[in-house]
């Protein structure tokens, strides 16, 4: 018969697993993502892109908060269970302010002040909880006030006075929040608790897959309703494989690498690798693949022949950055996540994501259907040169024995 401190928090096991409430959780965060996308899709110019960028990062900073708290206590479980509803809703509110985050729309409430109630509901909702779970454990009681002292009350401040701002104001003054609490939360110490480091590990991963699969819908809504093809075809499969081709840099090797390095540390270095290899390194992987999606969902617009483009027509600016730069920054991400964990460079794929960048001006002379195939083409060539090239430690990897 369960217990009063059954209906409160449960501690989370050293073999646990991610739980399906906070793999729905997940699929919120993801639509939001996908609203991220479509908010930059609509605008294609520089400012909003750094617009969009500066939402996802702050919806990321809400969604990392909710993965350490998983990793303490239950997220199914008591009164756990029934924060992290109520914080769903309100990730749900901000994505469907994205739109009006920085512009409100005539009508309704005001828009970029519900998109920051909103997100500062979440962020108390995670403090709340944090705060209860740490109610037997002095060292953890101290990290949390340290950091929700000098993080939250500061942001949320900025976060507030911005919504009321317009224009540079806004954008700057929301940059600053972020800015000032990753800042803090870097440098608040590492007193924190991770029970179950393959449980975070495969929390972060799900997030990736996730992600990509949004990159997936946008293919998918880039050709919606238009009549099939074969340019439409070969479209949608090149993008199906560059997604495939990133989840294959991610989950082949590099995953369990970085999760046996953090299994096998201990104290604070195990708190450092979870912190700066999920925490912050993955950030760019997740703005890589919401920034490819949005160069997706452009390419295959154009060789659809939506509004009026044509299969020779060349995919330029903001859409061709975000496909190959997106990319490119995926890659970088996966090379200093796996560095800081192991201490070791793969050298091809710092290659190939100079080349990303480096090949951004030939895949602007080229159609919008050869600029994607030519992004395919190297993401090909990285994994085929690692499979034979790392062939004998890659196995040994995979089935366990290194």
């Amino acid at each position: 018969m369960p217990g009063p401190a059954r209906t409160r928090l449960m501690p989370v096991a050293e073999d646990a697993s991610v739980t399906q409430l906070e793999l729905f959780f997940d699929l919120v965060i993801v639509f939001a993502f996908t609203m991220v996308t479509d908010f930059a899709a609509h605008e294609t110019t520089a400012v909003n892109l750094l617009r969009a960028l500066l939402i996802l990062a702050m919806l990321w900073w809400a969604w990392i908060g909710y993965s350490w708290l998983g990793n303490v206590v239950k997220a199914d479980e008591g009164i756990a269970r029934v924060a992290l509803f109520v914080a769903m809703g309100a990730v749900f509110i901000i994505a469907l302010t994205v739109p009006e985050a920085f512009h409100d729309l005539p009508g309704g409430w005001y828009g970029p002040l519900v998109f920051v109630i909103a997100y500062l509901i979440v962020r108390f909702i995670h403090l709340a909880v944090f705060w209860m779970a740490s109610s037997h454990d002095a060292q953890l009681r101290r990290q949390v006030i340290r950091w929700a002292a000098g993080s939250l009350s500061v942001a949320s401040v900025l976060l507030v006075v911005g919504a009321v701002s317009h224009g540079t104001a806004q954008l700057v003054l929301w940059l600053a929040a972020l800015v000032w609490d990753m800042g803090w939360t870097f440098f608040a110490g590492n007193e924190w608790r991770l029970y179950s480091p393959s449980h975070f590990a495969e929390r972060y991963g799900l997030i990736v897959i996730i992600a990509l699969g949004e990159s997936i819908v946008e293919i998918g809504v880039g050709v919606a309703g238009l009549p099939i093809s074969w340019s439409i075809t070969v479209g949608s499969l090149l993008g199906l494989a560059v997604s495939g081709l990133l989840w294959w840099a991610y989950f082949d090797v590099a995953a369990m690498v970085v999760e046996r390095a953090m299994h096998h540390a201990d104290g604070a270095r195990r708190i450092q690798i979870a912190r700066n290899c999920y925490t912050f390194w993955h950030f760019p992987m997740i703005a890589g693949i919401v920034a490819m999606a949005l160069g997706l969902k452009k390419v295959l617009s154009y060789v659809g022949g939506a509004q009026g483009h044509s299969l020779s027509d060349q995919l330029h600016g903001i859409p061709l950055f975000a496909l190959y730069g997106g990319t490119a920054a995926y890659v970088f991400a996966l090379t200093g996540f796996r560095h800081y964990a192991t201490g070791k460079v793969l050298m091809p794929r710092l290659v190939t994501g100079v080349a990303l960048v480096v090949l951004i001006p030939v895949a602007s002379l080229l159609p919008a259907l050869g600029a994607l195939g030519l992004l395919c083409a190297v993401l090909a060539t990285l994994i085929g040169y690692e499979v034979v090239r790392y062939a004998q430690p890659r196995e040994m990897i995979r089935h366990g024995q290194l």
